[in-house]
């Protein structure tokens, strides 16, 4: 009888899927030594030999249900273009997403965890590295579940290497199917694609990463011999203005530089008779 405890000793010797594990444990009658074996003729356990290896290429990918309410965006990696050009390897991450759009994983680990067929897609990865060649890394992965009058949205760019997920609140259900609306989001979208905010207004921005900011512009003052009753003033200006470039609703849209993306939402808000706000957006960018 192969028993759990000898299929985990296999697993965690060789790194090999589960159910290869228990495959070749049943092909010789639970030994450890001749399953090893096997697994190395099949190429199985090639997935712990490239465990290590750069994986910084692969594909970026979205899911967005039909009722606009749940979505998800995922990054796959492989370590060549070559590979992620690939229809297979597409047609892979794409049944991945297809997967875990159907189910309720809320973060990376429930989506490893998942079940996919008679494996975990943990193990279904593992087993696609030996068949590809190359160390695979499922990256990243975000799910959106929108609040009641909430619309979430994808965008995917540059073949993959780009992606963005976002929420946008609406008061009114019918702003939704407006083409108004449509427009606002795809412009969204792709002015986080273009302009890759670090957050979304400056609550969102760490202070570690403001005293970091205001550390370099305080350096810089002092060696460009700033008196020193001048320079806190200047700061505030300048950390302004890294704020204004660095929150999604302080910045300029992308296709009109002069107009914030703050007014805007305001703008399209009053023209549906409606008040819009942005919950929250992720963007993706490949190897990142």
């Amino acid at each position: 009888m192969i028993t759990a405890s000898i299929v985990k000793e296999l697993r965690d010797k060789t790194n090999a899927p589960m159910m290869d594990c228990k495959k070749v444990l049943t092909e010789t009658n639970g030994d450890i030594e001749a399953s090893i074996k096997l697994l190395r003729e099949r190429g199985i356990m090639k997935s712990s030999k490239m465990a290590d290896r750069a994986a910084n290429e692969g594909v970026i990918t979205a899911r967005v249900n039909a009722e606009a309410n749940s979505g998800l965006l995922l990054e796959l990696n492989c370590e060549t273009d070559f590979v992620s050009k690939n229809e297979s390897f597409q047609a892979f991450v794409g049944d991945i997403a297809d997967a875990l759009a159907l189910s309720t994983a809320a973060d990376l680990d429930a989506a490893l965890a998942h079940r996919h067929g008679e494996q975990s897609l943990d193990d279904t990865i593992k087993a696609k590295v030996g068949e590809v060649g190359e160390n695979l890394q499922f990256r990243k992965y975000v799910r959106y579940d929108a609040a009641p009058g909430g619309v979430v949205a994808s965008y995917i760019h540059l073949g993959g290497k780009v992606g963005v997920l976002i929420e946008v609140g609406t008061t009114q259900p019918a702003s939704a199917g407006t083409e108004s609306f449509k427009e606002l989001i795809k412009d969204l979208t792709l002015h986080i694609a273009a302009c890759a905010p670090k957050g979304l207004s400056r609550e969102d921005i760490p202070q570690s990463v403001v005293d970091n900011e205001l550390d370099i512009f305080r350096t810089r003052l002092i060696a460009e011999g700033k008196p020193a009753n001048i320079i806190e003033n200047i700061l505030k200006g300048q950390i302004g203005k890294f704020f204004a470039e660095s929150c999604f609703l302080e910045q300029g849209f992308v296709k009109d530089s002069d107009v914030k993306i703050s007014a805007l939402l305001e703008a399209k808000g009053k023209e549906l008779g409606d008040t819009l706000t942005v919950t929250r957006f992720v963007r993706f960018g490949l190897g990142e």
